[in-house]
């Protein structure tokens, strides 16, 4: 069997055993996913790169103790995640500006594709004014899909906890978002055009 066509779980072993190969190959197959998890979390690309560095040389060296209690992208996640809060708890906190997704000389982009951008951008930013145990957490539940049970094991901390971080960062959301909502049609109705995770309705998306 190649090592392309090896589960992620055998790769793991095979390298836990000696083969030069099986790791790169975990690289290879993960590298993208735990590059988008680290500059989500971080929001700076040179951070999120050494963070990436320091979470694919732990788990080189950690290899050996994986049980397969848990999916490999799972285990990884965890790694990325914890390098990733690291970086966080010793850097100190400085501002951020979000870099423009277009420059000079660029096609115009049609109305609706950019005010899906711009909406996208402002939803960036607000994830930045959370607090760091809450944003990694709406990360991992809202953005990348994972539950609640993976998200408190990657995170070590109780199923419960994640729900309330996640209640109160969704919370700061819909308020940090709420002039998102559609002025005319909606103005006086509370949380009428942002649900519940401050993410603009289809109604106000489609400007009715």
């Amino acid at each position: 069997m190649t090592a392309a066509a090896s589960s992620d779980a055998d790769l793991i072993a095979a390298h836990a055993a000696g083969d030069p190969r099986a790791f790169a190959e975990i690289v290879r197959r993960h590298r993208d996913r735990m590059w988008a998890v680290a500059l989500r979390t971080l929001r700076d690309p040179e951070e999120a790169a050494d963070a990436l560095q320091e979470a694919f040389i732990s788990a080189f060296r950690a290899a050996g103790s994986f049980r397969a209690e848990s999916q490999v992208t799972t285990w990884l996640h965890r790694i990325v995640v914890n390098a990733c809060l690291d970086r966080v708890r010793r850097r100190q906190a400085r501002p951020t500006v979000p870099l423009p997704e277009t420059g000079p000389g660029e096609p115009v982009t049609p109305r609706d594709a950019m005010s899906e951008r711009e909406t996208k951008l402002v939803v960036q930013t607000a994830l930045r004014e959370l607090s760091d145990d809450q944003r990694v957490p709406i990360l991992l539940v809202d953005v990348e899909g994972y539950s609640v049970a993976e998200t408190a094991k990657m995170l070590g901390i109780a199923e419960g906890t994640v729900k309330s971080r996640c209640a109160r960062g969704r919370a700061k959301l819909a308020k940090v978002l709420g002039h998102l909502r559609n002025p005319d049609a909606d103005a006086n109705v509370p949380g009428s055009a942002v649900d519940g995770r401050g993410v603009p309705t289809r109604r106000q998306r489609e400007g009715r």
